[in-house]
């Protein structure tokens, strides 16, 4: 049985982990953690999430809460997460990290350490999206260059960053399959007397509303016809689902960077 905890335990995600890992039978919770002024430190995390008694104290320090773990479940913030993987890399423990926006010297670290541990890492753990990732891969390089290429996605109003993580990725993909520079040809926004599109534009928009829990699309627009597609997150469910399976998966691997197209067989082994 894998033993696991969950980091941000009170959020949304967090919250989520928890009901799947209960549900299911691979893993077992043994520890959760929030920041130590969080207002729910000291309660019983079932009873805070909406499960009743479970006999698990939400602690305010990860070195509590990972005394007996095998495995962290990390959806998060950038800060938090790079301290967090700070604390698995010297306890040699494993991770799964689904907390996007990190960038810079931060991100450099991240990888670093990351290296040192059995770590599973993606913007979207859904199966769904990571089958979406495949399916734009093979498209953007049968269509090429003569077809525009635009991302669309829409999530929750209260989402802090911008793009989302997921499709940042995207359109990652469709750089590297077309060979273009994401860093100079990414368009983020479109305002006012802009000109003619440019061949090598990769447009990538954000809709911030109500409470969509995610949506993605991706548009290929040729002359005369158009390629659509969406992948629609009903509930968080899914990737709580998809990190559970990240989880019960990258504690049998050796030191490493993986993603879920590794979690899921969708492509040969390789550091990302």
């Amino acid at each position: 049985m894998i033993k696991a905890v969950v980091a941000g335990a009170a959020g949304r995600m967090g919250g989520r982990i928890i009901h799947m890992i209960q549900q299911g039978e691979e893993i077992i919770l043994t520890g959760s953690f929030e920041r130590p002024d969080h207002p729910a430190i000291g309660q019983d995390v079932g009873e805070m999430v909406g499960l009743g008694k479970i006999g698990i104290n939400l602690a305010g320090d990860i070195s509590d809460a990972m005394k007996d773990a095998d495995v962290l479940i990390d959806f998060t913030t950038p800060e938090s997460t790079l301290d967090n993987i700070r604390f698995i890399a010297e306890a040699g423990k494993a991770m799964v990290i689904g907390t996007t926006g990190i960038t810079g010297e931060d991100e450099r670290e991240l990888k670093l350490l990351a290296q040192k541990i059995r770590c599973v890492r993606s913007p979207n753990m859904s199966v769904g999206v990571n089958v979406l990732f495949k399916v734009v891969e093979g498209l953007s390089i049968i269509l090429g260059k003569n077809w525009d290429m635009e991302v669309v996605e829409a999530h929750h109003r209260l989402k802090k960053d911008a793009p989302s993580g997921t499709a940042m990725h995207l359109a990652k993909i469709l750089a590297d399959s077309t060979e273009r520079n994401l860093e100079t040809n990414a368009v983020y926004e479109r305002k006012g007397f802009i000109g003619v599109r440019t061949a090598e534009e990769i447009g990538i928009q954000s809709i911030r509303a109500g409470d969509i829990v995610g949506e993605h699309t991706v548009m290929f627009a040729g002359t005369g016809e158009r390629i659509e597609i969406t992948h629609r997150a009903h509930s968080r469910d899914n990737f709580a689902k998809g990190a559970l399976l990240a989880a019960t998966w990258v504690v049998k691997q050796p030191n490493g960077i993986y993603d879920m197209q590794d979690v899921l067989g969708l492509r040969e082994r390789k550091n990302v």
